[in-house]
């Protein structure tokens, strides 16, 4: 799963690997437009407005299928989800080649269109996320932190943040208890693991 950036295509292309889009990404240009729309003039009838409120029907059965098996959740896909794709595809059908490209409406209908069959795709597997918010909340910690060891010497700023990163997020994402009582986690086993290998000098 991905945003728009091309060189995610050639990857998956590559590797032939099932391609996804991201409706978090899709449903922000449409944010954006209608942020662009004075106030007073904003209403159920825009057309920005109506985009965000069918993602919003999408993201509405996503919250009621979370506790859901699998394939309960990609039968709930079929009978619900795919009635709201094919209310979104013809809104997008209708008035793509009928707004400036160039506007933020513009982006968001010509951004929709282009990732369509990506973002359609989720609902072929209840196992297949609708966005990838849940990655991105994952890394984002790491890359708001990746400032603070810029300048630590050597390999260090790359390396072991790294080695300690990538359990946690994956221990958290698995609702793995990384830490028992007062004892010592087995992140810190891997952190004086790559301390060892790679120390800090200052």
């Amino acid at each position: 799963m991905s945003d728009g950036y091309e060189v995610y295509n050639t990857i998956a292309t590559v590797r032939g690997a099932i391609h996804l889009g991201c409706w978090a990404h899709a449903r922000r240009y449409f944010v954006e437009a209608e942020a662009a729309i004075p106030k007073a003039a904003r209403g159920p009838e825009s057309l920005a407005t109506q985009f965000i409120s069918a993602i919003g029907e999408l993201y509405v059965i996503e919250a009621k299928t979370k506790d859901l098996s699998v394939e309960q959740r990609g039968q709930q896909r079929q009978q619900f989800s795919k009635p709201v794709l094919t209310k979104i595809e013809g809104l997008l059908i209708q008035h793509l080649h009928g707004v400036t490209p160039g506007s933020l409406l513009g982006k968001a209908l010509h951004y929709l269109s282009s990732q369509w069959p990506k973002l359609s795709r989720f609902v072929e597997n209840g196992a297949w996320p609708i966005d990838n918010n849940l990655c991105e909340n994952a890394i984002r910690p790491f890359v708001v932190g990746r400032r603070n060891w810029l300048f630590c010497k050597g390999s260090f700023n790359l390396v072991y943040p790294c080695r300690l990163k990538s359990p946690k997020i994956v221990s958290t994402y698995n609702q793995v208890d990384t830490y028992d009582g007062e004892q010592e986690s087995f992140i810190s086993t891997i952190g004086r693991g790559a301390a060892e290998r790679w120390p800090l000098s200052v």
